[in-house]
């Protein structure tokens, strides 16, 4: 096992969502760009990314926690490289995804013959100004409808959950359709205290996945943070 770099904490393998998916592996760590060195690429044995220290450091930060994650997995800890479509290249027969936010990371992964597509999002709640701003450009018109009906403290938090499900989908699905869709090709219908979210897709992306499609989504709230994972079952 490689040596862990001072900016992550050691990856942790727990399950901060309501519904666990039978199968999957979700790893998470903490983490602080300030404390990126150069030396920690080369300790990690992970090729970096260009740009400036926070993108690296967040890069860092999910590559090892989908290399713990494969190796909770697999017994293999592999580290998955970066796509031309910038998208992570899983090991055969593993589907996967990364995400991070303000000093957070997490990979989940799963083997495809239980789950062919995930999703996994995690995104800063939103200000009430800001989710303000945003409304017209994330939710669809039948969305910014049922927002109007809800009371006005928890709209923020609503058009912060339609953005981080519309991204865990587009993490689900694109591996399948190779084909990119965009905030306003699906829907939000349905969420739940408990958790638990429904989505339809409002454009054709294969003969499999065609306008009308819905797919189950879930997500949990804390630190201020919203994680959603949507799961695409193999069966």
């Amino acid at each position: 096992m490689n040596p862990l770099p001072a900016c992550c904490t050691p990856p942790l393998a727990h399950w901060p969502l309501p519904q666990p998916l039978a199968g999957a592996q979700l790893v998470s760590t903490r983490f602080d760009a300030a404390l990126l060195a150069p030396t920690d690429f080369d300790l990690s044995q992970i090729p970096p990314p260009k740009g400036a220290s926070k993108r690296q450091t967040e890069f860092l930060a999910g590559r090892l926690c989908a290399r713990e994650a494969l190796r909770q997995l697999t017994g293999t800890g592999s580290t998955p490289a970066c796509g031309k479509d910038r998208a992570p290249q899983w090991p055969t027969g593993i589907s996967g995804s990364i995400t991070h936010s303000r000093g957070w990371a997490a990979a989940v992964v799963a083997r495809s013959t239980d789950w062919r597509g995930l999703g996994l999002d995690m995104e800063q709640l939103l200000s009430a100004a800001r989710a303000a701003r945003l409304a017209g450009e994330i939710l669809t018109p039948a969305e910014l409808q049922r927002l109007a009906q809800q009371p006005a403290e928890q709209q923020a938090q609503l058009v912060t959950l339609t953005f981080s499900l519309k991204e865990s989908l587009f993490k689900a699905l694109y591996p399948l359709v190779l084909k990119r869709f965009y905030f306003e090709h699906a829907e939000l219908l349905e969420w739940s205290e408990d958790g638990r979210a429904r989505l339809r897709l409002l454009c054709d992306l294969s003969a499999e996945w065609r306008h009308g499609r819905e797919l189950e989504g879930q997500f949990s709230l804390f630190d201020d943070r919203l994680l959603s994972l949507v799961g695409i079952p193999a069966r």
